[in-house]
């Protein structure tokens, strides 16, 4: 059986190749800014990241699956998978906070003075969101968030902490989930508030992961005044607007593109230092693997897109997407440290580093953490989709 787009897609496809080309720089200077934390400064960074990201809103890609009213691309879903899948391959910084959290709610709960006055700056990549959900006493148990958001006249004045917020050292703008009533039953008395990142009283930390790089941050309010028309939504009903999402293609074939790509570099390598294979005979047989493992990925992922245009929900099979996809990425992380042996833990422009794996190795290990762990995918897939009792 042979799987074919239908040729507009592939044009289309093509389309997007030819942009990757024009508009981002050389492959080793991606690897070195998006993977390798090159980056001199916030700044610099910030700077790469919007500015490729306004690019994209030139085309009307930034915001591809919005409606278009909203100034998106009311794309299919067959087309997000396209883009989604040749911008995770090339490695673009293309991840966005604001496109997939804050526009949708928006778009969904907002006043028409909200929507007028964020969303064409989101479409058009004018602001850096950030997400403020996760606290150190409520991670994937999101609904056990104890931030405080207390009424006062025309405000509300915010006070706890958020943690693992990505991206926060940059952000203009936060997502914030806050309680506005104690009393209420965990999953109700949640409020969602547009929160300026520059309002006296916030302290944004950085958290330096275990691979030495800083894209997380932990965020302190202390008596942080909001304004009642930055809340999106009722007040007490934050946890049901978080649950929403609009239509998009949630396939995860970011994952089995990037992996694509990891694994071609491996086998590039391997061919290019026959010595290494040599020292570790058994190491063909992991790379072929771990070929094998990104191809059935990304037919899932292909099932999930699928099964979305057809108006159908895929639940369970977007679980099954992100929970394999997650764990292949260990994998193959794991496979290039056997491939380098003992020098693949050197790392950070060491003179004997053949390649930086170690840093990948390292970054994969929140791979079955982030977006949700493998416990939880492994027991929606179980309940939802197998139909077992919940233990």
């Amino acid at each position: 059986m042979r799987f074919r787009y239908d040729p507009e897609i592939e044009a289309f496809r093509e389309e997007v190749r030819q942009f990757i080309r024009e508009h981002l720089p050389p492959e080793e200077e991606r690897l070195r800014r998006g993977f390798e934390g090159g980056f001199r400064s916030p700044e610099e960074e910030k700077a790469y990241v919007m500015g490729f990201q306004r690019k994209l809103a030139e085309r009307g890609w930034l915001a591809m699956a919005w409606p278009k009213e909203y100034g998106g691309g009311g794309a299919s879903h067959m087309k997000q998978l396209v883009y989604n899948e040749e911008m995770a391959y090339a490695q673009a910084p293309v991840g966005n906070m604001g496109i997939a959290w804050v526009g949708p709610s928006l778009m969904l709960y907002g006043t028409e003075e909200q929507k007028r006055t964020f969303i064409p700056r989101i479409a058009q990549a004018q602001d850096w969101w950030c997400t403020l959900y996760s606290e150190p006493g409520a991670g994937s148990d999101l609904a056990a968030l104890q931030t405080r958001a207390v009424r006062d006249g025309d405000d509300y004045v915010i006070n706890g902490q958020k943690i693992w917020t990505s991206g926060g050292h940059l952000a203009d703008w936060g997502w914030l989930a806050a309680r506005t009533d104690p009393d209420a039953p965990k999953h109700k008395g949640i409020t969602m508030f547009m929160v300026n990142m520059k309002s006296p009283g916030i302290t944004v930390r950085p958290l330096i992961n275990m691979a030495n790089r800083h894209g997380f941050n932990e965020v302190f309010f202390e008596d942080v005044r909001v304004p009642a028309t930055q809340v999106v939504g009722e007040v007490n009903r934050g946890w049901y607007h978080m649950a929403v999402a609009l239509d998009f293609e949630r396939s995860g074939i970011q994952a089995f593109a990037g992996g694509r790509r990891s694994v071609e570099r491996l086998v590039a390598l391997a061919k290019e230092r026959p010595e290494l294979v040599r020292r570790r005979p058994s190491i063909r047989h992991e790379l072929a693997d771990r070929a094998v493992e990104v191809n059935v990925g990304t037919f899932l992922a292909y099932r999930v897109a699928t099964m979305q245009a057809r108006g159908l929900v895929p639940n369970t099979e977007a679980s099954a997407s992100k929970l394999f996809g997650s764990e292949m990425s260990q994998r193959i992380a794991l496979t290039g440290m056997h491939l380098l042996g003992m020098a693949g833990q050197l790392r950070d422009g060491s003179p004997y580093m053949v390649i930086d794996q170690a840093t990948g190795y390292l970054q994969a290990v929140s791979a079955t953490i982030a977006a949700g762990t493998s416990e939880i995918q492994r027991g929606i897939i179980a309940t939802r989709g197998l139909g077992l009792p919940r233990g």
